[in-house]
């Protein structure tokens, strides 16, 4: 029973990780190309943004649940803060990275799309006002969504590291 309960959670973390990836390609590899061309508006880029959001905490939510199992079961893990070789090291970094990760999703979604939604219905009245701040919430997005990436980067590193051990 425990063979299938693990391989289902393989499973489920494989498709949070696809999913993840996913939108974070689309979004950097697609949709900032596009909006630095001029080939999607600022609306266009955050209504993509924010249809993204459920999947991307469904798949962070996945990710955390899925992963504690797997961890709990893993012949390497010495217990809570056991720092006792290279599993456990990688383990630890992997956790820092995925903390990074939740909390730029987290800023990004409850502080600085508010923000670029505000400022945008601003505009509607006063675009002159409000052009510079559009501009450097835009700017700030795009820096965040990068320092997402390379947590994702250092993510998938640790995960090598762990599973070459």
């Amino acid at each position: 029973m425990m063979f299938w309960l693990l391989s289902f959670s393989y499973w489920l973390h494989l498709l949070g990780t696809a999913v993840w990836f996913g939108g974070m390609f689309v979004v950097l590899a697609v949709a900032l190309p596009a909006l630095r061309r001029q080939v999607i508006d600022n609306n266009q880029w955050l209504a993509l943004q924010m249809a993204l959001l459920p999947w991307v905490n469904a798949s962070l939510v996945i990710l955390l649940v899925t992963g504690f199992f797997q961890m709990t079961n893993d012949p390497n893990y010495g217990g809570f803060l056991g720092l006792d070789g290279w599993w456990s090291w990688a383990m630890l970094l992997k956790h820092v990275a995925y903390v990074g990760v939740v909390g730029v999703s987290g800023y990004l979604q409850w502080s600085l799309y508010p923000a670029v939604e505000r400022t945008r219905l601003l505009g509607q009245k006063r675009p002159q006002t409000v052009a510079a701040e559009q501009e450097s919430l835009h700017d700030q997005e795009v820096r965040l969504l990068w320092v997402n990436a390379a947590c994702a980067l250092l993510i998938l590193l640790f995960t090598a590291i762990m599973t070459a051990v």
